[in-house]
Protein backbone atom coordinates (compact mmCIF):
# COMPACT_ATOMS: atom_id res chain seq x y z
CA UNK A 1 0.00 0.00 0.00
CA UNK A 2 1.69 3.09 -1.02
CA UNK A 3 1.99 5.79 2.16
CA UNK A 4 2.13 9.77 1.37
CA UNK A 5 3.52 11.87 4.91
CA UNK A 6 3.19 15.25 4.67
CA UNK A 7 4.91 17.96 6.52
CA UNK A 8 6.59 21.16 6.83
CA UNK A 9 2.88 23.02 7.04
CA UNK A 10 2.83 26.21 9.10
CA UNK A 11 1.76 29.63 9.97
CA UNK A 12 4.00 32.40 7.47
CA UNK A 13 3.71 36.19 7.01
CA UNK A 14 2.43 37.21 3.88
CA UNK A 15 5.78 37.58 1.35
CA UNK A 16 7.33 34.62 3.17
CA UNK A 17 7.89 30.97 2.09
CA UNK A 18 7.35 27.32 3.84
CA UNK A 19 8.80 24.05 2.33
CA UNK A 20 6.29 21.27 2.44
CA UNK A 21 7.57 17.75 1.94
CA UNK A 22 5.97 14.50 1.21
CA UNK A 23 7.49 10.89 1.76
CA UNK A 24 6.05 8.47 -0.60
CA UNK A 25 6.81 5.36 0.62
CA UNK A 26 5.68 1.76 -0.94
CA UNK A 27 5.22 3.50 -4.17
CA UNK A 28 6.10 -0.27 -6.16
CA UNK A 29 5.77 1.12 -9.62
CA UNK A 30 8.21 2.14 -12.25
CA UNK A 31 6.14 5.23 -13.48
CA UNK A 32 4.05 7.50 -11.17
CA UNK A 33 2.88 11.34 -11.64
CA UNK A 34 2.78 12.61 -7.60
CA UNK A 35 1.09 15.75 -7.23
CA UNK A 36 -0.05 18.49 -4.31
CA UNK A 37 -3.21 19.78 -3.96
CA UNK A 38 -4.67 21.99 -2.01
CA UNK A 39 -8.37 22.42 -0.15
CA UNK A 40 -9.06 25.78 1.40
CA UNK A 41 -12.37 26.66 3.43
CA UNK A 42 -15.49 27.12 1.24
CA UNK A 43 -13.49 26.06 -1.82
CA UNK A 44 -12.89 23.21 -4.14
CA UNK A 45 -9.80 21.24 -4.03
CA UNK A 46 -7.32 22.16 -6.63
CA UNK A 47 -4.64 21.07 -8.04
CA UNK A 48 -1.22 23.21 -7.26
CA UNK A 49 1.48 21.20 -8.74
CA UNK A 50 2.40 17.61 -10.45
CA UNK A 51 5.24 15.67 -11.55
CA UNK A 52 5.93 12.65 -14.36
CA UNK A 53 8.93 10.70 -13.43
CA UNK A 54 8.90 9.15 -16.35
CA UNK A 55 10.15 12.64 -18.03
CA UNK A 56 11.12 14.87 -15.07
CA UNK A 57 8.29 17.58 -16.58
CA UNK A 58 6.66 19.37 -14.12
CA UNK A 59 3.40 21.67 -13.99
CA UNK A 60 1.77 24.12 -12.17
CA UNK A 61 -1.11 25.69 -11.43
CA UNK A 62 -1.71 29.48 -13.44
CA UNK A 63 -1.98 31.39 -9.51
CA UNK A 64 1.45 29.81 -8.18
CA UNK A 65 3.93 30.23 -11.62
CA UNK A 66 6.62 32.37 -10.84
CA UNK A 67 6.51 31.44 -6.66
CA UNK A 68 6.33 27.76 -5.94
CA UNK A 69 8.54 25.18 -7.49
CA UNK A 70 8.02 21.23 -6.81
CA UNK A 71 11.53 19.08 -6.68
CA UNK A 72 12.71 15.54 -5.52
CA UNK A 73 14.95 13.61 -3.50
CA UNK A 74 14.92 10.40 -5.34
CA UNK A 75 17.42 8.73 -2.78
CA UNK A 76 14.73 9.75 -0.09
CA UNK A 77 11.65 9.61 -2.16
CA UNK A 78 10.64 12.94 -0.90
CA UNK A 79 8.89 15.34 -2.73
CA UNK A 80 8.89 18.99 -1.52
CA UNK A 81 7.19 22.01 -2.46
CA UNK A 82 9.18 25.54 -2.29
CA UNK A 83 6.82 28.20 -1.41
CA UNK A 84 8.14 31.61 -2.13
CA UNK A 85 6.01 35.16 -2.38
CA UNK A 86 3.23 33.75 -0.18
CA UNK A 87 0.00 35.24 -0.25
CA UNK A 88 -2.75 34.98 1.99
CA UNK A 89 -5.05 33.52 -1.00
CA UNK A 90 -2.10 30.01 -0.08
CA UNK A 91 -3.92 29.54 3.12
CA UNK A 92 -5.48 25.97 2.82
CA UNK A 93 -4.84 22.01 3.66
CA UNK A 94 -2.04 20.79 1.28
CA UNK A 95 -2.14 17.27 0.17
CA UNK A 96 0.15 15.23 -2.01
CA UNK A 97 -1.22 12.21 -4.23
CA UNK A 98 -0.05 9.73 -6.63
CA UNK A 99 -0.99 8.77 -9.94
CA UNK A 100 -0.28 4.89 -10.38
CA UNK A 101 0.74 3.92 -13.21
CA UNK A 102 1.51 6.50 -15.07
CA UNK A 103 3.32 7.21 -18.45
CA UNK A 104 2.66 10.26 -20.06
CA UNK A 105 1.64 9.40 -23.80
CA UNK A 106 0.17 11.91 -26.56
CA UNK A 107 -3.26 11.05 -25.29
CA UNK A 108 -2.63 11.55 -21.49
CA UNK A 109 -0.42 13.82 -20.42
CA UNK A 110 0.51 14.69 -17.06
CA UNK A 111 -1.24 17.94 -17.96
CA UNK A 112 -4.44 15.76 -18.53
CA UNK A 113 -4.24 13.75 -15.35
CA UNK A 114 -3.51 16.63 -13.25
CA UNK A 115 -6.73 18.31 -14.40
CA UNK A 116 -8.55 14.82 -13.25
CA UNK A 117 -7.82 14.47 -9.54
CA UNK A 118 -10.06 10.91 -10.14
CA UNK A 119 -6.34 10.07 -11.40
CA UNK A 120 -5.17 9.96 -8.31
CA UNK A 121 -5.05 7.12 -6.16
CA UNK A 122 -3.43 7.51 -3.11
CA UNK A 123 -3.64 10.73 -0.99
CA UNK A 124 -1.59 12.11 2.21
CA UNK A 125 -3.22 13.34 5.41
CA UNK A 126 -2.40 16.89 4.51
CA UNK A 127 -0.78 19.88 6.03
CA UNK A 128 -1.74 22.97 6.96
CA UNK A 129 -0.43 25.97 5.69
CA UNK A 130 -2.03 29.85 6.93
CA UNK A 131 -0.87 33.04 5.35
CA UNK A 132 -1.81 35.42 7.52
CA UNK A 133 0.09 39.13 9.42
Amino acid sequence: QVQLVESGGDLAQPGGSLRLSCVASNVGYTHYAIAWFRLAPGKEREGVAAYSNSDGVTTYVDSVKGRFTMSRDKAKSTFFLQMNRLRPEDTAAYFCAVSVPFFPTETRTLEDVFRNQEEFDFWGQGTQVTVSA
